[in-house]
């Protein structure tokens, strides 16, 4: 024989966020989203604050000083130095008043690279290797870039320590527009540093109020939506468990249909078979004396006391055909109470057996439909039976009353009685039993020998059909 093995289930998947609520997840992954998302805003931002203030800062100054020194450079256009004269009066105009107090280095380059003038007389006549900046100036434009001094010139630049806006300005022809030189200078540019911090302070405080609104917004929407979520997740949870209650009460009420359908196969065919005996053994064999007499009468040897016997062998036969058909018919009880149908059935059972039954009942007992009225009617005929068969009717007694949700009908006697833990309990009980359960009732027997029995029933309250 091969044997499969079961197989484990499979493992949960790990999760991500350790089981946390929908809206702390959110909040957790937005919350690094936008800060990082913000960040790069808040960057982008700066900077382009910061270079636009820088432009403004450097073409402000750049147009006051190609005014001033705009006039004394215009022989480069021409010449590949300067003269002693616009020497001197650079020298002058550059390093005293507003403009001596603002610069503190200055440069004018040919295009070709090469330094004709200078504050700082040792790179005098030195060219040195084209800048972007320097390319873009003597373009025509005017290139400013604030305390970033890498070049290979701006060593003594560096050496000072001081935040510096450093200035290219293109020097043009006045009548051909024609770029000339470049004059590059140097600006201390103390206040331009402190408003760019406060810029870039005001921008990263603003991004961050935009940022907490935008979190603080989303993560309300979001968490009513996660509240919503949960509750509706909670009734899902709480009708699936419903449902499988329904379902395993649905399985079990199926099992226990098939069960009665099965037994109730069976208790047909000992019904059948239980009258077929009583046929046999009654009414039969009292016609087959009849006939035996009867022979004998025909052959002329019968005195008349045989032919009395025959006639009393065949009422007797008669007689027990009849009960026996008036214990498979019901009474019509369509139109009777259950106080009516109780009553029916004990007439008939005192009437057939010559013995009596106590009857008591309590008022305004439930109304019955036409199958419980029946499933009544078989219990208390059936256990009337059996109190009269086993126990000689000894102090029979049927009592009905109404429940809480129903109807209860006891019916007992104080017979010999028998052992009720006994798991046969003969073909009437068993059929009783059976048909109470088709009604959703229930039913008990309390018996023990020697002390007489008491069987129980009890139907819910009874439905219009």
């Amino acid at each position: 024989m091969t044997t499969l093995a079961k197989s484990a289930p499979p493992a949960d998947p790990p999760e991500l966020f350790g089981g946390m609520s929908l809206a702390r997840q959110f909040i957790l992954a937005a919350t690094i989203v936008l800060i990082l998302g913000m960040a790069v805003i808040a960057f982008w931002v700066t900077s382009r604050i910061e270079d636009s203030v820088t432009r403004n800062a450097a073409a402000a100054t750049a147009l006051y000083v190609d005014s001033v020194i705009a006039p004394l450079t215009q022989e480069l256009a021409d010449s590949q130095a300067l003269g002693e004269g616009a020497r001197l009066a650079l020298t002058e105009t550059l390093g005293q008043g507003v403009l001596g107090n603002k610069l503190v280095s200055f440069k004018i380059w040919k295009p070709d690279g090469t330094v004709v003038f200078s504050n700082q007389q040792d790179i005098v006549g030195r060219q040195f290797p084209m800048t972007g900046r320097l390319r873009g100036a003597l373009a025509g434009a005017v290139q400013a870039e604030f305390d970033q001094l890498d070049s290979a010139e701006n060593a003594e630049e560096r050496a000072k320590g001081i935040p510096l806006l450093e200035i290219y300005s293109p020097i043009r022809q006045p009548w051909s527009g024609r770029v000339i030189g470049v004059a590059e200078f140097y600006e201390i540019a103390s206040d331009l540093q402190s408003d760019l911090a406060l810029v870039r302070k005001r921008s990263w405080i603003v991004v961050g109020l935009v940022t907490l609104a935008m979190l603080g917004t989303l993560f309300g929407i979001v968490a009513r939506g996660s509240r919503l979520i949960a509750r509706q997740a909670d009734v899902l949870r709480d009708r699936f468990d419903e449902l499988n209650r329904l379902l395993h009460s649905n399985r079990s009420l199926r099992l226990r249909a098939e069960k009665a359908a099965h037994r109730t196969a069976t208790l047909n065919e000992q019904y059948l078979r239980r009258i077929s005996a009583e046929l046999h053994d009654g009414p039969a064999q009292l016609i087959a004396l009849a006939c035996l007499r009867l022979e004998t009468a025909t052959k002329g040897t019968a005195a008349g006391s045989d032919l009395e016997n025959v006639t009393t062998s065949l009422e007797e036969a008669l007689r027990e055909v009849r009960n026996i058909c008036h214990g498979l018919m019901l009474p019509e009880l369509d139109d009777l109470g259950t106080e009516e149908i109780l009553k029916r059935v004990i007439k008939g059972h005192e009437s057939r057996t010559r013995t009596t039954v106590d009857f008591q009942s309590s008022d305004n007992l439930p109304d019955l439909n036409q199958a419980e009225k029946i499933g009544v009617y078989r219990f208390v005929q059936e256990t009337l039976n059996n109190a009269f068969r086993h126990a000689n009717g000894i102090a029979q007694k049927v009592i009905a009353g109404s429940t809480q949700d129903g109807l209860s009908v006891t019916v007992s006697d104080e017979g010999q009685g028998f052992d009720a833990a006994r798991p046969d309990k003969g073909l009437g009980l068993t059929g009783l039993e059976e048909r109470l359960a088709g009604l959703g009732g229930t039913f008990a027997v309390k018996s023990s020998p020697g002390r007489g029995t008491t069987v129980t029933m009890h139907i819910p309250g009874a439905q219009d059909t």
